[in-house]
C-alpha cells in the first residue's frame, strides 16, 4: 500500500514512489522533447539504483500523483541542509511531470502547492527550482506560481 503524503483535488492522492511505479515515472520523464532524447527504457538497472538511493534518503521524498490508481504526475522533493541564509533548510523541486491527458486541468497547479506547503511543513524557508531554457512555457507556469527567476543556474556535466 503507497504511503499518502497529500490529497489533491478530485480524489487525487500524492503518494511515496513505489518502485512498481518507476516505469510509469520514467514514461512520464520522456514524454517531452527533452526527455525522449536523453531518457532510456525504464528497465534500465540506473533507474533501479536511483529509486533505490532515493528512498533511503530521509531527505528525498519521490511522489507521484495517483488518479484512480493511475500516475498522472510526478515530482522530486530534496530537501538541502545549508549554512547561507542563518543555517537555512531549502526544498528543491525536480523531475516535474504531468501526465499529457492532465495537462491543463490545474494538477500541475495542485501539486505545486501541496510540495510547497510540504516543504514549509518540513521547515524549509525557500523553495527553489530550475527549468530547462527551451521550456518557455515552464518559466511561465512557475512565474505563476509565485517563483522568481533571481539567479542564473548553471550546470557541467560530468
Amino acid at each position: 500500500m503507497s504511503e499518502v503524503v497529500g490529497e489533491l483535488r478530485d480524489g487525487q492522492q500524492v503518494v511515496r514512489a513505489e518502485v512498481s511505479q518507476l516505469p510509469a515515472i520514467v514514461d512520464l520523464l520522456t514524454d517531452d522533447h527533452l526527455g525522449s532524447a536523453r531518457e532510456r527504457p525504464a528497465d534500465d538497472p540506473a533507474y533501479a539504483a536511483a529509486f533505490e538511493a532515493i528512498a533511503a534518503d530521509p531527505n528525498q521524498l519521490l511522489a507521484v500523483v495517483l488518479a484512480d490508481e493511475t500516475v498522472v504526475g510526478t515530482l522530486q522533493l530534496t530537501f538541502i541542509p545549508g549554512l547561507s541564509r542563518g543555517g537555512a533548510l531549502r526544498a528543491q523541486i525536480e523531475g516535474v511531470r504531468v501526465a499529457a491527458s492532465q495537462r491543463g486541468s490545474g494538477l500541475g497547479s495542485a501539486a505545486f502547492e501541496w510540495a510547497i506547503e510540504y516543504a514549509r511543513e518540513r521547515g524549509a524557508a525557500l523553495v527553489q527550482l530550475t527549468t530547462d531554457k527551451s521550456r518557455p512555457q515552464a518559466k511561465t507556469f512557475y512565474e505563476r506560481l509565485g517563483f522568481v527567476a533571481s539567479h542564473e543556474g548553471m550546470k557541467l556535466p560530468l
